[in-house]
């Protein structure tokens, strides 16, 4: 049985939810996905989980020295893993890695036990977003915007089979994402509902 959160917003009014099952948000590095999950969660009353982040807590490595040192495809064997058992762990708000939802074995877990949100941002508000960070393994390359724009015309027919989207324009506050979200998640009565 799912519990009620109570949780106050910006306005000082109280919101109630239920969350039935745990939304999994995805979409392109850059997307704001651990930002508007953190956001998310908080409005809910639900824990965060950040898939990336238990794999280098588990490893105690990072992202880019897994990559590095074992390379990508045992990196995406570990992120399955790791889904799968935040999956089965308490209702939340779960943020992936950009890649962890091309895995048609994720896609089918994610929908068999939660529900898909697409963060979806155009190119030019991800590339604003990531270009100064060295953080990201995939865009270690003599052209990180080449690469960015090849990984995002690759995976974007994939990311739109997601269960809900979301619209990411760069300009939109933190909260104000948060609130799209929990409006699309509210056309899903069998994920959330507000009492």
């Amino acid at each position: 049985m799912s519990e009620i959160k109570h949780n106050t917003t910006r306005a000082g009014t109280t919101e109630r939810f239920r969350l039935h099952k745990t939304v999994v948000l995805v979409g392109m590095m850059g997307a704001g996905k651990t930002a508007v999950g953190r956001g998310l969660a908080a409005r809910l009353g639900v824990p965060f989980l950040d898939s990336d982040a238990e794999i280098e807590s588990a490893a105690n490595m990072t992202i880019p020295e897994i990559f590095a040192r074992d390379g990508e495809a045992f990196f995406r064997s570990k992120e399955s893993q790791v889904i799968g058992r935040l999956l089965d762990e308490e209702k939340g708000i779960l943020s992936t890695g950009g890649g962890a939802f091309l895995s048609p074995g994720n896609r089918q877990m994610i929908s068999d036990r939660g529900v898909s949100v697409w963060l979806r941002a155009d190119l030019g508000v991800l590339w604003n977003r990531v270009k100064h960070k060295d953080t990201r393994p995939l865009l270690r390359t003599a052209d990180p915007y080449a690469t960015l724009r090849d990984l995002y015309e690759a995976r974007v027919p994939i990311y739109e089979e997601a269960d809900l989207v979301a619209d990411s324009d760069g300009e939109t506050a933190i909260e104000d994402m948060v609130d799209r979200v929990v409006t699309a998640l509210e056309t899903r009565p069998d994920v959330l509902e507000r009492n």
